[in-house]
């Protein structure tokens, strides 16, 4: 039987997800999107990710990713979702470490992990993002807005 990850939304009146929620959350998606500050200047990535350990792995190749990894800087990474049946969204934040995987041992785990790249260009480099902070939050979605596709969105009343 598939494991469902625990529903985000049972406690309405507390905006903030506790650290579990939000671990179960990474655990249960693979997408999302990476910022990096390289030279002073914010980027903003997607990428689909693994978690492996206490840790999010993606794979990339040469460029702005990599090369924020190899400078050792702060990186953030998020993911989000909305359920239009109930008018929540989330979204859980991480921030910490990047780094470049290298090491024959881990580079060989990585390799064994899911998921594959969805682009299919060659991805040699594996970045692993140690979290220094994850936090989360889940919002109730005004009732002057038509959800209906997750990140679609259209107002219901002029404003």
């Amino acid at each position: 039987m598939e494991r469902r990850p625990p529903d985000p939304f049972t406690a309405p009146a507390n905006p903030l997800l506790t650290p579990e929620e939000c671990w179960e959350l990474l655990r249960h998606h693979e997408f999302g999107r990476l910022a990096v500050d390289v030279d002073g200047r914010p980027d903003i990535f997607p990428v689909n990710y693994v978690i492996h350990g206490n840790a999010l792995v993606f794979r990339t190749g040469a460029g702005t990713k990599l090369a924020a990894a190899v400078l050792g800087r702060w990186v953030a990474f998020e993911i989000d979702g909305v359920r239009p049946d109930e008018r929540t969204a989330w979204s859980v934040v991480v921030k910490g470490w990047a780094r470049e995987m290298t090491h024959a041992n881990e580079v060989a785990a990585a390799r064994r992990l899911p998921p594959r790249p969805w682009i299919a260009e060659p991805k040699p480099h594996f970045v692993r993002i140690v979290p220094r902070l994850v936090t989360g939050r889940r919002y109730e979605v005004d009732g002057r807005v038509d959800v209906g596709l997750a990140g679609a969105r259209t107002t219901t009343t002029g404003d």
